[in-house]
């Protein structure tokens, strides 16, 4: 048992820091912008709130995050009453947000002056991972950081690995985006096709399903695509925010990404037509507008 705090309790932290507690036996403290998500989240599961990070941070060996974008990042972390103010010497602080790599460079750069470490982590598996306990978690920084979170962590991913230095598990996460966003487009261009031709979905989907062209988000998600039913699992307005970390990235590296560009700018149509908040498999309404 650790003594853990969670910083960030939205669709994603809240069963998260709840895993901590119901999987991992950790004794947890919370700290969310929206204390009464806090209040509700320690009468569910028993556990401690924080008014600020850095007193949710202090005397705790592990410190979790998962926020926003790069600006909720720092502003919990950096500052007076920022976690770092609060960090132990030899403490681990991991970060769940999807941000840039540059981002986790530089609260790695902090966390060392400071005397504590740092993971860079961000997640795959959207609501339905973080509620089953089973997310994917990639992971920059130092081997001896991640080698004492990993068991922490375990208590909601079913893969976790350590792919490099400060900023790797950020770089990580934006190949995923980067593959899920054309895979998408395709699926969605495919039932179109289908509707278009007359098939019925659900058999079309069982028998190409079981060949090369069978992906997660092909069995998890075609049956709201074909009913239309786009209100649940990973918001077309956070997809675009991944993606413009992975565009800014690549005009920094080097890389070519016409596909997920052209993709951004189909979600902003989808935006458009008022679908912020839908799921990201919306493309296809898209094609059906």
């Amino acid at each position: 048992m650790a003594k853990v705090a969670f910083l960030g309790l939205g669709v994603m932290g809240f069963p998260m820091a709840g895993h901590l507690v119901v999987k991992g036996g950790h004794e947890v403290t919370v700290y969310n912008r929206t204390p009464a998500k806090a209040k509700a989240w320690a009468e569910k599961f028993k556990g401690k709130t924080a008014a600020t990070p850095k007193a949710a941070a202090e005397g705790q060996d592990f410190v979790m995050a998962c926020v926003g974008n790069d600006h909720d990042l720092r502003a919990i972390t950096i500052g007076a009453d920022g976690a770092f103010a609060g960090m132990k010497k030899g403490a681990t602080f991991v970060d769940h947000t999807t941000a840039s790599a540059e981002v986790a460079r530089e609260l790695d750069a902090a966390a060392s002056k400071g005397g504590f470490k740092f993971v860079d982590a961000p997640v795959s598996g959207g609501q339905a991972g973080a509620e089953n306990g089973v997310l994917t978690v990639m992971c920059g920084g130092k081997e001896d950081a991640f080698a004492g979170a990993e068991p922490v962590i375990a208590a909601y991913a079913r893969m976790c690995k350590l792919l490099g230095p400060a900023g790797a598990g950020q770089l990580t996460k934006m190949v995923n985006q980067i593959c899920i966003a054309g895979l998408v487009q395709g699926l969605s261009e495919g039932i179109h096709f289908a509707k278009k031709s007359g098939l019925d979905i659900a058999s079309v989907i069982e028998t190409i399903s079981k060949g090369a062209a069978q992906s997660w988000q092909m069995e998890n998600r075609y049956k709201a695509m074909n009913e239309g039913k786009y209100d649940f699992g990973f918001a077309v307005e956070w997809m675009r925010k991944d993606l413009s970390i992975c565009i800014s990235e690549a005009r920094r590296n080097g890389a070519h990404l016409p596909v997920t560009a052209l993709v951004d700018q189909f979600y902003s149509e989808v935006e458009k037509m008022g679908g912020k908040r839908w799921d990201t498999c919306s493309l296809l309404a898209r094609l059906e507008k």
